[in-house]
């Protein structure tokens, strides 16, 4: 599976951005989607994932209630939408994709497969 990243750019505090994440797997429906980020000198940690039929959503605390992850099988895309960004939301962003469980991959920080990343940078 290759995963592209797009939509990252700059944007000042309490701004939004889209961020988006074409599949080129025909069996887009099989995967669990998440989005993960890593700032500079720090551990990448997960922010959000989707479960294959888009019922189940999970979030990383820090973002939960700002940020909204969706899909759209037909187009074997995945979404992050992120509203009210705060500089410490900057970092670079890469989607995943995974076949097993939530829970015993993206949730644990480990892929199958990984996009390339799109950076974000909140400015204060």
């Amino acid at each position: 599976v290759q995963l592209q990243a797009s939509g990252g750019g700059l944007v000042q505090a309490g701004g939004s951005l889209r961020l988006s994440c074409a599949a080129s797997e025909r069996a887009f429906n099989n995967y669990v989607m998440g989005w993960f980020r890593q700032a500079p000198g720090k551990e990448r940690e997960f922010v959000a994932a989707i479960t294959s039929g888009g019922g189940g959503t999970y979030y990383a605390d820090s973002v939960k209630g700002r940020f909204t992850i969706s899909r759209d099988n037909a187009k074997t895309t995945v979404y992050l939408q992120m509203n009210d960004l705060k500089p410490e939301d900057s970092a670079v962003y890469y989607c995943a994709a995974d076949s097993r469980p939530i829970g015993l991959a993206l949730r644990r920080g480990v892929a199958a497969y990984w996009g390339q990343g799109t950076q974000v940078t909140v400015s204060s």
